[in-house]
This record gives structure tokens, sequence and C-alpha cells, in this order.
């Protein structure tokens, strides 16, 4: 095979496509790296993620970083499937249990990212995720649950697909909101009751949406983003279970 044959067949460039040095700087390691890289990210976001970073914050220089971790892009990758790890999924059961256990998962999925706001941010840069151990763990047993539910070999994965979309969709707003509060820093009902006046006025010639904002006035926020997320996916399982009962 020539050699422009060979670059035609490369694999895209991937933490997860790449070996794995197999001698790494004894007193570093990646799983080291990726532990300090989602502490920093978890305390200062995205925007505050580089290598150079990172290594001071490890007290060691960015080059003993790419020992281990080729670019940040390898990072990212590795730091998403890291913050995945942190799922608890039910195993298979029985097939009438598939809408309580698709729904813990929807759930869990929904803590984890709301945990790690900057999730939501990468969500869309991060390549071949997929191929990452904990993604891929998650993937299996969400489908097992599908399959056992009883959805036909090619639907089961596309159920899956249905519960993660609406779980994403909704939790990313969620999380741009929490990261956009956390930088206020006020509460949430602080943050809301200074907004009072402002939506007032723009909401004073819109009759419908204004009576629906001031019926939800003094209830817990949080309380009402459990319900407003819980709603729309039980509406999701609704849809599947509809789909299984044509069946």
């Amino acid at each position: 095979m020539s050699s422009s044959e060979q670059q035609t067949f490369a694999p895209p460039p991937s933490v997860w496509t790449r070996p794995r040095r197999q001698k790494e700087q004894p007193a570093l390691s990646r799983e080291q790296i990726v532990a300090a890289a989602v502490r920093l990210l978890d305390a200062e976001g995205i925007e505050a993620l580089s290598m150079r970073k990172l290594g001071a914050e490890m007290g060691t220089a960015a080059t003993s970083l790419y020992r281990h971790v080729a670019n940040k892009d390898e990072l990212i990758e590795l730091v998403v499937d890291e913050v995945y790890g942190e799922l608890e999924l039910p195993a298979p059961g029985r097939p009438d249990e598939w809408r309580e256990a698709l729904g813990q998962c929807g759930h869990g999925l929904r803590a984890m990212v709301l945990r790690h706001p900057w999730v939501a941010s990468v969500l869309g840069q991060v390549g071949l995720a997929y191929l990452g151990p904990n993604l891929i763990r998650m993937s299996d047993r969400l489908l097992g649950l599908s399959v056992a539910a009883g959805f036909p070999a090619g639907e089961a994965d596309l159920a899956v697909k249905a519960v993660i979309s609406y779980v994403i969709g909704a939790t990313t707003s969620e999380a741009s909101y929490l990261s956009l509060l956390a930088r206020s820093g006020k509460s949430e009902a602080e943050w809301l009751e200074s907004l009072l006046p402002a939506a007032e006025a723009a909401l004073e010639d819109h009759p419908v949406v204004k009576d629906h904002a001031y019926s939800r006035h003094g209830q817990d926020p949080a309380r009402l983003r459990d319900e407003n997320f819980d709603y729309g996916l039980q509406r999701v399982l609704d849809g599947l279970a509809v789909r299984l009962a044509r069946d």
C-alpha cells in the first residue's frame, strides 16, 4: 500500500483511535490529568481550560501533560467520558419495568450534566467520544433496556436516542442558565427577583405569557425546573409506550 493510500485510510484523530503510549512519566498519569481537568472545569468552566493552566494547577509544565494527552481536543474527549462514568444505570429487568428504568437513566443523565455544566458546551465538539469506555457502557446498558422493553432490533437504538436527545436538549439550556446564575453570585430566587421589573415591562403586551409567569411567581425555582424536566421526559416515554402497544 502506498503512503498516499495509508493516509486515505488513517483513522480520524481521537484519543480513542491513538494507541496509548506504553512509557509514561512515572510521577504523572493520564488518570491524574483527567481528574485535575474535571476539577478545573467544574470550578472555572470550559473557557479556563488550557494545557498550560492545567499544568500550572498540577504543579508541572504543559510539556509533561503532552506525554499522556496529545492536545486539548483529546483532553476534552477524556473528561467527557470521565463524567459519564458517574452514571448509575439499571440493568435490564422485566419488560414492564422499562419505563421506570429509562426514566431513571434520564434523570441520572440530567443530574450529571448539572453537576458539570461545562459538559453541555462541548458535546458537539468531542469527535469520537462515543468510543470512550464509559459512553460505550452507557450505550450498551440503555440499548439492553430498550431491547428488554420489546422494541424491535431496528428500533431499539432509535428509542434510546429519542430519550437521550430530549435529556441533552433540555439539560443544555438548563446548564447554561445555571452557569449564568453562578456567575451572578446570587441565589436563584434572588436572581429571578432582580429580573422581575424587566420581566414585567417585557410582558406587558403579552397577557397569556404574563399570567403564566405570575402563576409561578414565588414558587421554588429548583422544584419547578425538576417538574418541567420530568414533564417532558414523561411525554417522551408516553410516546414510546404507545409505540410498544402497537406491536
